[in-house]
């Protein structure tokens, strides 16, 4: 056979079929865009209203402290995927440096924790788009973008980093024009709907200054408020930045792109949650923001853009795709890696010619379906019951996270590296010292963090409305211990 004649080997892409493997596909753009989405959305354009109330100004230094904790958690994450990029993630890894049990755990309370939040994304999707068609019912609205985003997430993973890539770019244009806006009514001194003069020092003027609340106090009506109640929403509005991970078995150059995208956590929320916030209560006045509509809305209307109520209706709309686009890869790619484990019916380990886990996207689109008809006719208990799991499950996702990352430097300075890595041979301190991506002060670190989640699990008992939370938490473990006994007992 002449040189001419020969089988060329295929470029890998989503187009050209190659053997059934994960595709590489996602560059650095994508993985930029799909961090920084991942922490922008609905929670930040509607849920800031009810931080806000709780601590007035302070909030901003509840942002920083919370954006820490993410910061470290996914440091953490990031220095076991730069070294052992793989699909799954911290179920991979728990698995591998940890115990089966452990993989088994992470896994299915991650995909579970997903499945409930694309749930509740899937089930408000109707809400935004009844305002422009009040006739179309919701749950058409429901059906038509669960078929459409599992559609997209079929055609490969490079079509779901340029959905992700434009879905991020709305919602970043959407912050930063709100941002740009209010700094023009601060700098030239521009007339505002509340009739208060719009500057930085209201912080500290408006509702009884910076601490309105101070850390921690009680109202006439029991309820608990102030900085410290403030983290528990906080910390819940930066879930799915540990999106960075899942993608790493994925990615073109993961030792250069997931470091760059990890770094810049913390100028992303410095500028798109602290940035955005403070000026927002520089223009709006802290204790006039009720809830009753986007703080997004009222500096819209204080800047004399009277139609931000459907401008910002469309970016929550994307942002509802977006969440669920992220939370449909994710789940397919963590089927896939506990079917490798060994962790879940082997049918979900199959890959088409595309790279992609059909199985996995298919089964948990339809798992998703049925909950989003739940919750259409319970809604009362889907949203008390169900979605109290989600909450205490992103705080299990991220307590397996830190305890993974201290067994991942323990099995690497006993030798256990991957043998694909150049932490391969090396052991002791020598090992750990190569690590290409080390978490900051990693003796300690873990242990600063675990501490912080604790505290945070104590505050949530201090709140009516997350208090069934931790009741949830304790019962939902309780069943995935069960779970994984139970699969072993029958192997």
């Amino acid at each position: 056979m002449s040189t001419a004649d020969a089988p060329k080997k295929p470029r890998e892409t989503d187009d050209v079929p190659v053997p059934a493997t994960l595709r590489k596909s996602l560059k650095n753009r994508h993985i930029q865009l799909i961090a920084l989405g991942g922490a922008i959305g609905t929670g930040l354009f509607y849920g800031s209203s009810e931080s806000i109330a709780l601590a007035g100004p302070s909030i901003l230094l509840a942002y920083l402290v919370g954006g820490l904790a993410i910061f470290a958690i996914v440091r953490a994450l990031s220095e076991m995927s730069v070294e052992d990029p793989k699909a799954g993630a911290f179920s991979y890894y728990a698995t591998r440096y940890w115990s089966k049990r452990a993989g088994f755990i992470s896994g299915w309370n991650y995909w579970f924790n997903y499945i409930l939040v694309s749930m509740v994304e899937l089930s408000v999707v109707g809400k935004f788009v009844n305002y422009w068609f009040p006739a179309i019912p919701t749950w058409v609205s429901a059906a038509v973008f669960l078929v459409i985003i599992c559609a997209a997430n079929l055609l490969g993973v490079s079509k779901f980093g340029e959905f992700e890539f434009w879905f991020a770019i709305i919602k970043i244009v959407a912050v930063i024009a709100m941002i740009i806006g209010g700094l023009a009514v601060i700098i030239f001194v521009l007339p505002t709907a509340s009739g208060v003069r719009a500057s930085f020092a209201n912080w500290f003027t408006v509702g009884n200054g910076f601490f309105p609340n101070g850390l921690m106090g009680q109202n006439s009506d029991g309820s608990w408020t102030g900085l410290l109640m403030a983290l528990v929403v906080v910390m819940f509005s930066f879930g799915g930045t540990e999106l960075i991970g899942i993608t790493a078995g994925e990615t073109e150059d993961p030792k250069t792109t997931i470091p760059r995208a990890t770094n810049d956590i913390i100028w992303r929320i410095l500028v798109f949650y602290i940035g955005a916030l403070g000026v927002i209560m520089a223009v709006v006045p802290w204790n006039t923001i009720d809830g009753k509509s986007s703080p997004f809305v009222q500096i819209f209307d204080s800047v004399g853009i009277h139609a931000a109520a459907g401008i910002l209706n469309f970016v929550c709309l994307t942002a509802v795709m977006s969440v669920y686009n992220s939370g449909l890869y994710a789940n397919s790619r963590m089927l896939y890696s506990l079917a490798k484990q060994g962790n879940a019916p082997a049918y979900l380990g199959k890959l088409n010619s595309r790279g992609v886990p059909v199985a996995g996207v298919l089964t948990s689109a339809a798992i998703t379906a049925i909950a989003v008809v739940v919750v259409f006719v319970w809604p009362e208990f889907a949203f008390n019951y169900l979605m109290s799991i989600a909450t205490i499950a992103g705080i299990i996702n991220w307590t397996m996270i830190m305890l993974t990352e201290m067994k991942f430097r323990k099995v690497v300075a006993a030798g256990g590296a991957p043998e694909d890595s150049e932490l391969a041979g090396l052991s002791g301190q020598e090992a750990l010292d190569a690590i290409h991506f080390k978490l900051p002060f990693a003796k300690v670190t873990p242990w600063v963090v675990l501490a912080f989640l604790a505290l945070v699990v104590v505050l949530m008992c201090f709140s009516t409305s997350y208090r069934i939370a931790v009741i949830a938490g304790v019962i939902w473990l309780a069943i995935l211990f069960a779970a994984y006994q139970i699969t072993q007992a029958k192997r």
